[in-house]
């Protein structure tokens, strides 16, 4: 059985790109890599005919969810194909300019110094991993 398609989205594209920008802008960066994670198998149970399905129902609540506060306005300049984007803002956004400041007073914005015991945290399970190895 033959299937035609159309497969060039140029409008859907735009929407897809300033989505994504207000996401960026609004969406936990750890929410948006597990959605991002679900999404090959949302869309292969979409395209298999499972729309009713109910883990297609479960990976719903989960992206309805992640969407409750992505919303705002983006700017875009489209050039010879090229989305790029101008500008973007949002009520809900997760960007504090007091914050992420490094000027500011580090009890209040960003402390440099936490980084030192964040890398030594995360690094702890190589160390340990590494340890055991060298025993073998």
């Amino acid at each position: 059985m033959k299937s035609r398609g159309v497969y060039e989205t140029p409008g859907g594209s735009i929407l897809h790109f300033a989505h994504r920008q207000i996401e960026s802008l609004t969406m936990d960066r750890e929410v948006m890599h597990l959605r991002d994670s679900l999404i090959p198998k949302y869309a292969q149970l979409v395209y298999n005919g499972f729309w009713y399905a109910p883990e297609r129902h479960a990976l719903q609540a989960l992206v309805t969810e992640t969407q409750q506060k992505v919303c705002g306005t983006v700017r875009l300049k489209l050039y010879k194909g090229n989305i790029i984007a101008a500008g973007r803002k949002s009520l809900y956004s997760l960007y504090d300019p007091q914050v992420a400041t490094m000027e500011a007073d580090p009890t209040k914005s960003y402390n440099q110094d936490d980084a030192t015991g964040f890398i030594r945290l995360n690094a702890l399970r190589l160390k340990t991993g590494a340890i055991r190895d060298k025993k073998k």
